[in-house]
């Protein structure tokens, strides 16, 4: 909305002049009803604008799931879920080792802690694979991933 919006000023031209006409008594009724306008036009502005960004985020979005490699637009979330997926398993590990140290002594320990260390090994394996289960990443080139 721009300050020199023509039918903001004729808006505001023909409240100053209802003021002029009806007197002071009707001020009120007057800068309300004008203060309602400008919301209503700032509200719908700002629905085009939340409309655009969304429109623009699910294109980009769209866009992202169909490339693949470690170029694409989605890079930032695989490095957040790989690390999150460690450092979660690793929280984890803490009560599993106090349980397994408690109720099976060490060999206990060294299977809750075989268990952790596979299912990372695993999740870390899944990611040299590309998303349509081909074979490993080949260097940094996505056009150079076998299928």
């Amino acid at each position: 909305m721009d300050a020199r919006d023509p039918d903001l000023k004729k808006e505001f031209a023909a409240t100053l002049q209802a003021r002029k006409d009806l007197g002071e008594e009707y001020e009120s009724a007057l800068v309300d009803s004008f203060l309602e306008k400008i919301g209503q036009r700032i509200d719908a502005q700002v629905e085009r604008r939340v409309r655009r960004e969304l429109a623009e985020s699910r294109t980009a979005f769209a866009r992202a799931g169909r490339q693949v490699g470690p170029s694409g637009p989605g890079r930032g979330s695989r490095f957040g879920a790989r690390y999150g997926f460690g450092a979660f398993s690793l929280v984890m590990a803490i009560p599993l080792s106090a349980i397994a140290g408690e109720k099976g002594d060490l060999p206990g320990l060294l299977v809750a802690w075989i268990g952790v260390v596979a299912v990372n090994a695993a999740h870390s394996l899944g990611w040299l694979f590309n998303e349509r289960g081909g074979a490993p990443r080949r260097g940094k080139d996505p056009d150079a991933w076998e299928d």
